[in-house]
């Protein structure tokens, strides 16, 4: 009796040319979007569980669920070395990993520029050099590597950035309004779910905070 094939779960599963440097450091440029949602996104839910960052989530979430759709119903196949990295059986347009930091430097971008974040900043092109450069790395990873063409990484970034732009227009042109309401629901009120992105400098207003909390204290306990 014939056993059955077998088929590795491909979060992390990134293969390179063994002795090539540069497809090592690629391939772990590949695992970024990987690190952003697990330890990025996880820990942001965890310790801070502000609003915005949610929705971000959510939003990389859709667009990754869209990017799923449009694979499945083109079904364009994956370059020829796909043989050799064993992922002929899934589709490559449009390259998810280029869509997944497409979508996360844009959205980021925006909210740094609206002046949504943890701090506030005047040198606003520091801030977002970061997410661009490894948006531009995982896309040539995608390709370098030889799991995707040109044309799909491309086509994937396109779409992030697309995706993302739309995204950040909904939630702070239409869900905004909303934020207030979900904090007071029993689910914000169970889990602290908060909004602070109307204030200019987080850091700040949370160190001011927590130094005039633990003053007041210590005069309690003289």
């Amino acid at each position: 009796m014939a056993l059955p094939s077998h088929k590795a779960v491909t979060l992390t599963h990134v293969m390179y040319q063994r002795g090539d440097k540069l497809g090592y450091f690629l391939a772990w440029i590949s695992l970024v979007p990987v690190f952003i949602s697990l330890g990025g996104f996880v820990s942001h839910f965890v310790f801070r569980r502000e609003l915005q960052g949610m929705f971000f989530a959510l939003g990389l979430i859709i667009s990754q669920f869209v990017n799923e759709f449009i694979k499945t119903s083109v079904q364009q196949a994956r370059p020829e070395t796909c043989a050799l990295l064993d992922m002929c059986d899934s589709h490559g347009w449009p390259s998810s990993h280029s869509q997944y930091m497409f979508f996360f430097a844009i959205y980021f971008t925006l909210m740094t520029y609206k002046g949504i974040g943890l701090w506030h900043t005047k040198n606003k092109f520091a801030v977002i050099f970061l997410p661009w450069a490894l948006a531009l790395l995982t896309m040539y990873s995608r390709v370098y590597l030889g799991y995707h063409t040109v044309a799909q990484v491309l086509a994937g970034s396109a779409l992030g950035v697309f995706l993302g732009a739309l995204w950040f227009w909904v939630v702070n042109s239409v869900l905004y309004s909303y934020f207030p309401v979900m904090e007071e629901s029993w689910f914000g009120r169970a889990f602290y779910i908060k909004d602070t992105s109307h204030i200019p400098n987080v850091l700040k207003f949370e160190y001011d905070n927590a130094r005039d909390a633990r003053n007041k204290l210590a005069a309690k306990s003289n």
